[in-house]
């Protein structure tokens, strides 16, 4: 049985996504390739490689990514540490004798394999982009929808103060749309540095000119899309440190916005529910909670693969020997799950239903308690800060031990009754009087 290794059965929140056709091995083969014919028309530009070849050799790499056995490419990348050195060869042929000679011109493996790994994620982060506006957009229907939604505040786990649902929505949309900010300021550049970081192999092949390097650099940018460098970074791995860095925040921030799901859909809460349910193999009545799993494990993923790549900054000399082997694999996969995280995040954040009147009826499950904090506020200046936190304290702990509301309990003690009426004490205890500045945070958010 032949087994495609590069399935996704393990990576389930990546498999059959936009993002996982954009970091395939094929479509790394297809960057690479790109790469090697950029290269040749760069030179061309500069009149160091006749335009015949680079457009023979700009043909031929399309034909050779179409057509090339990607598994065996892989084992034999076996024998150099790198897939290059057998593409080129494969390349070379496909070109024929007239213009062999300027194929990989002056190339090494890592100027191609870095280069091809930023196309790859730059198709990746478009994808990424996207899903990351959508779901900030669906975000903001929730939180509009929802600005005056009372829920309970939950801190340390247990009910805090009341909140509401539309500011909890444009808290996860915050998050998404800072994690797209700082995606949106990365600055994927092209690799070209030759064997040691001197460029020295494509001066040589250049016009003898002193600003060849700079003006080939410029040119091949040109001609990938990518940025241009001052330096070469086959030792500085700045950009891909920058990049995983930026999958990571928005990984961790699809994350918060999963894991809240999953404590508001359990079955005691049940205040939203996702789109859709998976079943359980076992349990027909189960409805889980797959979209906010799926999600949460790539949260939980991409911040761990991140640390890997940043790592291996620690490159020897002018080229590491294995450091820079580590972080392909490392990168791809933050990319495929941060990307498969957004591209499921936008189902969940459309589709999310929010129940309303579950949220109010968890609101008074402690029965006025979660409105100690402004009748504290209230009667501490009536009684005194610390009588005021005593007589609260007693009455909650009464409250609790005889499961008896707040309410009940405060006006059975004259130093309450006799400094509020019952009118200002029910107005005290309505949790949707007491969301602070909820309602005006959310408006704020959604114009910024």
């Amino acid at each position: 049985m032949s087994v495609d290794p590069d399935s996704g059965l393990l990576s389930p929140v990546r498999a059959g996504t936009p993002v996982e056709a954009v970091t395939g091995d094929n479509a790394v083969v297809g960057a690479m390739l790109a790469v090697e014919a950029a290269l040749a028309r760069a030179q061309a530009r500069l009149g160091t490689v006749p335009a015949g070849a680079a457009e023979a050799i700009t043909a031929k790499a399309a034909e050779v990514a179409r057509e090339i056995d990607v598994p065996t490419l892989a084992k034999t990348a076996r024998a150099t540490a790198n897939p290059v050195v057998a593409l080129v060869k494969e390349l070379t042929a496909a070109v024929g004798a007239e213009h062999a000679d300027y194929v990989h011109r002056g190339s090494t493996s890592q100027d191609i394999v870095d280069t091809a790994l930023m196309l790859v994620a730059k198709d990746a982060l478009e994808l990424l982009r996207n899903d990351l506006a959508t779901t900030a957009a669906a975000l903001a229907d929730l939180a509009r929808a929802h600005r005056d939604t009372v829920m309970p505040g939950r801190t340390l786990t247990a009910h805090a103060v009341p909140t509401t649902f539309g500011l909890k929505a444009a808290g996860w949309r915050q998050y998404v749309l800072d994690a797209a900010e700082r995606v949106r300021r990365l600055e994927l550049p092209v690799s070209l540095g030759g064997a040691a970081g001197t460029l020295a192999a494509y001066v040589e092949y250049g016009d003898g000119t002193d600003d060849y390097a700079e003006r080939l650099v410029e040119a091949f940018a040109a001609e990938t899309g990518l940025a241009a460098t001052t330096l070469p970074w086959h030792a500085n791995r700045t950009p891909v440190a920058d990049l995983v860095a930026a999958l990571a925040q928005a990984a961790t921030a699809l994350g918060k916005f999963a894991v809240d799901v999953q404590v508001l859909t359990r079955t005691e809460i049940g205040e939203v529910a996702e789109p859709t349910g998976g079943g359980s193999s076992a349990m027909p009545h189960k409805r889980n909670p797959v979209l906010s799993a799926l999600i949460r494990s790539a949260a939980l993923q991409a911040p761990v693969l991140a640390a890997g790549v940043t790592q291996s900054g620690l490159a020897e000399d002018e080229r590491s020997a294995g450091v820079w082997q580590a972080e392909w694999q490392l990168l791809r996969e933050c990319l495929r799950l941060t990307g498969g995280a957004a591209h499921t995040a936008v189902e969940l954040a459309r589709g999310l239903a929010v129940d309303a009147e579950r949220m109010r009826e968890d609101v008074d499950l402690t029965h006025g308690l979660i409105v100690s904090e402004r009748l504290s506020a209230a009667l501490a200046p009536l009684l005194g800060k610390a009588r005021a936190k005593d007589v609260l304290g007693e009455a909650s702990k009464r409250a609790v031990g005889e499961n008896r509301p707040l309410r009940t309990v405060l006006a059975e003690i004259p130093e309450v009754t006799d400094v509020l009426d019952p009118a200002k004490l029910d107005d005290l205890l309505d949790p949707a009087q007491y969301t602070g500045a909820a309602g005006r945070l959310v408006d704020r958010a959604l114009e910024g």
